[in-house]
């Protein structure tokens, strides 16, 4: 188990420091007003995990996980690990929950963003 989280935190910091050189990048060539480097890491990240989840399993090589998908392409993106979950309920079959983790996903994180912005502010005021 330590040994896990050892390769999850190592490439948790790889995938993190991938992330912040990507927004600076894009920031760079792209300038402020959208979040192109959000965007870039959500569909590089999530390009990448469905790559190397099937790399992985064809190979039998599913130990590299941890480190390569939780920790590298988890640093590098949450969105990635987000897509590989409603993707993975789809192709079980399960279209209906798919449909609901997404939706679900979206309305309560961006809620839940609100709500904390709302307390936080009046908090401090």
């Amino acid at each position: 188990m330590f040994t896990t989280l050892l390769q999850v935190a190592l490439g948790g910091a790889i995938g993190a420091s991938l992330r912040y050189l990507t927004f600076a990048g894009a920031m760079r060539i792209m300038g402020p007003g959208f979040p192109w480097g959000t965007l870039t890491v959500n569909v590089v990240g999530s390009f990448l995990m469905g790559l190397v989840f099937v790399l992985l399993a064809e190979k039998d090589v599913m130990r590299f996980a941890p480190f390569l998908m939780t920790g590298i392409l988890g640093g590098f993106t949450t969105f990635s690990a987000f897509s590989l979950d409603a993707y993975v309920l789809w192709e079980k079959g399960h279209v209906g929950f798919a449909a609901l983790y997404v939706g679900a996903s979206v309305i309560l994180s961006l809620g839940a963003l609100v709500l904390a912005i709302f307390l936080a502010r009046g908090a401090f005021q």
